[in-house]
């Protein structure tokens, strides 16, 4: 491994943060093939004991080590209830490990010259904004696969959660209100890594989707990858996606994440990314040839945010371009989770020094059932035991994600006052409504409520249940079925409702739509 630290202007600090903290945690020990060989067991037996507790209903793992895939498995069902397994063919859905995915695609465009990470944004994509122009005409796509633009970390995936395609969310994206200074604050944002993406692939007069096979999937023999939703909805051999319902996995919900593929959208098997890892261990070399630029590769790996410590192992942890790099217990280590809250966990994690590298895949949420493998695995590796139990303390991070939220929301508005204000007619509130940011939206009488549509064309339908005076409440999760959210009308002395306040819309505070004139 090199690390190239001249090509960006955090160079001195990130090499300080490398100098500081890098070697002092890795075991003194070389990791030999008999000590990879010795946890694999383990491993599987781990795995094994999650699927019989019902930890999720399914899991692959691979395993990468010098070059070799040593490990390579399917535990459980695909889908709950089912008889159909697990395999190391099974497609996942893999969420945000997506990122790293896409930043190797990336690395190979500018190994190939035909971008380069400081390419400005605005000289591969004139059309896209952010809300300021200074910002704007010096974005680059190291900036965007860094989250370092300072769009906030949410802004987009309401668009795409009432149904905008990818075009309409990035050009909306200039309507956004930095939550930081350019360069200067982390925000983890899904469509500010997409347009990184799409920008980089524009030179080639291709699609990202195209892009992404021509230069990594095809190459590297990944057949059943895709950053195409439809064809992981072809596979027969893929795994449903499941969330708790009522103490019991369920397949409840479906997941088309094309609008933000680069970020979210890639379907794969442990099969195939571990090919993937090959290439990233090697540096850019597969099967003994170079295929893509080791300068181009190491700068993925560079230090540039920091994001605080890791909330379990306590190891400093920074972003790079669309890698997580840490510092932790056994040393230096590269990596990225993944989730849907639908109903997808993976996660990747790298010992570059030590040429090692799983990545666990599972078709539940929220469960910490990919982070405590892979955590075990390293101790089983680097210590011949496992110090904790890094399932279980995963676990109460990714169930505590939703929960206190969850149950705020029910608290807010568990009971109306009592007596509760009267709504007003329904025609005081129906209408259209719009802004530049949401598009429009229509409000019409639905029996004893109302009824909210939103996205394209109407795309989503929200019925309204009256709360107290000019607030209705609704509840938008299909995975969180049980989570209100308020809508509110700002109603005049006309008796009619000039704007209203959609909660649900509102984490960058574009949830207020105007009333269109009728």
């Amino acid at each position: 491994m090199r690390l190239v630290w001249s090509v960006c202007h955090q160079g001195i600090w990130a090499l300080a943060a490398v100098m500081a903290l890098w070697p002092r945690a890795a075991s003194a020990d070389p990791i030999t093939p008999e000590r990879v060989a010795a946890a694999l067991p383990k491993l599987e037996a781990l795995a094994d004991g999650v699927i019989a507790k019902g930890g999720v209903p399914g899991l692959a793992i691979a395993v990468v080590h010098d070059d070799k895939v040593v490990f390579l498995k399917g535990f459980g069902h695909r889908e709950a209830g089912k008889p159909e397994t697990v395999d190391a063919d099974t497609v996942f859905q893999i969420a945000s490990l997506s990122k790293p995915v896409s930043a190797t695609i990336v690395a190979a465009l500018v190994g190939d010259g035909i971008v380069s990470w400081d390419s400005r944004i605005a000289d591969l994509d004139p059309a896209f904004r952010l809300a300021d122009p200074y910002p704007t005409s010096q974005l680059t796509v190291r900036d965007l696969f860094a989250h370092r633009s300072g769009l906030p970390g949410t802004a987009g995936d309401d668009l795409e959660n009432i149904g905008y395609d990818r075009a309409t969310i990035l050009h909306r994206l200039r309507f956004v209100p930095p939550s930081s200074s350019f360069r200067s604050g982390y925000s983890y944002s899904n469509f500010g890594l997409t347009e990184g993406a799409v920008a980089a692939a524009k030179p080639t007069g291709k699609s990202w989707e195209d892009v992404a096979e021509e230069k990594l999937y095809r190459p590297l023999g990944m057949v059943s990858t895709s950053s195409r939703h439809a064809d992981f909805v072809k596979h027969a051999n893929r795994a449903a996606l499941h969330v708790m319902v009522d103490g019991a996995w369920a397949p409840k919900v479906k997941r088309e994440p094309d609008a933000q593929a680069p970020a979210g959208g890639v379907s794969s098997t442990a099969r195939d990314l571990a090919q993937w890892m090959r290439l990233v261990i090697g540096d850019g070399v597969y099967d003994g040839k170079p295929l893509i630029s080791a300068d181009a590769m190491d700068q993925m790996h560079v230090p540039l945010m920091t994001r605080g410590k890791n909330p379990v192992s306590g190891g400093e942890s920074f972003y790079g371009l669309g890698w997580n790099v840490e510092f932790g217990r056994h040393g230096l280590s590269w990596g990225h989770s993944g989730a849907f809250s639908t109903g997808a966990r993976t996660v990747a994690t790298v010992f570059p020094k030590e040429k090692l590298g799983i990545v666990v895949l599972a078709n539940a949420f929220p469960s910490g059932v990919p982070e405590g493998l892979s955590d075990s695995f390293a101790d089983l590796v680097f210590d011949g035991k496992v110090e904790k139990d890094w399932v279980g303390a995963w676990d109460s991070i990714y169930s505590g994600m939703f929960g206190p939220g969850i149950a705020a929301a029910k608290a807010t508005y568990a009971t109306p006052p009592s007596p509760p204000r009267p709504a007003a007619s329904a025609g005081a509130y129906a209408g259209r409504y719009a802004n530049d940011f949401i598009g429009e939206a229509v409000v019409s009488g639905a029996g004893d409520g109302l009824m909210l549509k939103v996205g394209p064309a109407g795309a989503r339908s929200y019925p309204l249940r009256h709360f107290d005076g000019d607030q209705f409440l609704t509840y938008p999760d299909a995975e969180m079925p049980d989570r209100p959210a308020a809508v509110s009308f700002v109603v005049g002395p006309n008796g009619k409702a000039s704007a209203m306040i959609i909660e649900f819309l509102d984490d960058n505070h574009l949830g207020t739509l105007q009333r269109i004139p009728d």
